[in-house]
């Protein structure tokens, strides 16, 4: 199935490639601003390694690197975000709703209280998330399961009572913190690319690589969960694997996105409504979610440097200001 208004492969293209120059406009747009503003022609120096070496510093070790995971991480939690809608059938399923994200930040919070992370916390922390994030599906699926079977009804209130859980075990961990690591993580869990650096980049392109692809392979499956479970399992396909690994590839994207980056909302929930009104067969509205969760994020991150200049908000409250009155707005359409 294709949505009305990109039926034909052209139009995809064309769409796809109006995204991608969108991303790469924003990418440049925010390594350009900043309290230091560069002009395009520096920024295109410092990134061929000409100019001045302060400059170069600036774009390549620290504006660059936010940009590129503010790509990731906007992309990871709208493919999470829309492979959980397209599993479950319900256009409320993301993955704060459901408590991924909530686990995740309390795998990567307890890692770090502990000290287990180390030297190499770019790409543990993920992991550290990703066993948070896995532990709060199967406390969602328990809550959920009825009979043998999912019951999408309970879904979302397991889903709000495991949320509810997470936030008291952060609470937990934050009072017995230092005032210092407190403080850092508590902006860090309202969401924010302050910590990017190249180790972050690569750990987020990693595991999202991961998990996207394991998404992409089960596309199709996907696509016939729209006509229904029992339809899907006459076509041949086998249904509860899908389930299984649909849900650990939106984990390992949702887990990692919020170890580098904290709890930002609206981002998995909002993107895919949109891009459904345009396409519709899974593997498109998966693409198309990524790269629209990545211009996403990218404004957003511009907003809240832009916003206060030079003090800096928190990337949640800006994507919780947008995202809540335009999902309001595509619910009513839906009605």
């Amino acid at each position: 199935m294709v949505g009305p208004g990109l039926a034909s492969g052209r139009a995809r293209a064309a769409a796809s490639g109006v995204l991608l120059c969108s991303v790469a406009l924003l990418v440049l747009t925010a390594v350009a601003h900043g309290t230091v503003p560069l002009s395009p022609s520096e920024v295109l120096d410092a990134l061929l390694g000409k100019g001045d070496p302060v400059t170069a510093a600036i774009v390549r070790d620290l504006r660059l690197p936010r940009a590129l995971l503010g790509v990731l991480v906007g992309g990871a939690l709208a493919a999470a975000g829309a492979s959980l809608q397209s599993l479950l059938q319900n256009p409320l399923a993301d993955p704060f709703l459901l408590g991924v994200s909530g686990g995740a930040a309390c795998g990567t919070l307890l890692a770090s209280v502990l000290g287990v992370l180390g030297t190499a916390g770019a790409f543990l922390s993920p992991l550290a998330a990703l066993a948070g994030a896995l532990l709060a599906v199967v406390v969602v699926g328990l809550g959920a399961y009825s009979q043998g079977t999912l019951d999408r009804g309970r879904l979302l209130l397991s889903g709000a009572i495991v949320n509810s859980l997470a936030s008291a075990v952060i609470l937990l961990l934050l009072s017995i913190g230092s005032p210092d690591t407190t403080r850092g993580f508590v902006f860090w869990m309202l969401g924010s690319l302050s910590s990017a650096s190249w180790e972050s980049v690569s750990s987020l392109a990693l595991y999202g690589g991961a998990g996207c692809t394991l998404l992409i392979f089960f596309s199709r499956a996907l696509d016939a969960f729209t006509l229904g479970e029992e339809t899907a399992h006459t076509l041949g396909i086998q249904v509860e694997q899908t389930k299984r690994c649909v849900y650990l590839g939106a984990s390992i994207l949702a887990a990692a996105a919020v170890a580098h980056a904290g709890i930002i909302g609206f981002v998995g929930l909002l993107v895919p409504q949109g891009v459904r009104l345009v396409v519709r067969d899974q593997r498109s509205v998966l693409v198309f979610s990524f790269l629209s969760g990545a211009v996403l994020l990218l404004s957003a991150d511009l907003i809240a440097r832009w916003l206060f200049s030079p003090n800096e908000i928190s990337i949640g409250a800006v994507t919780a200001l947008v995202g809540a009155p335009a999902f309001l707005y595509l619910m009513r359409r839906k009605v």
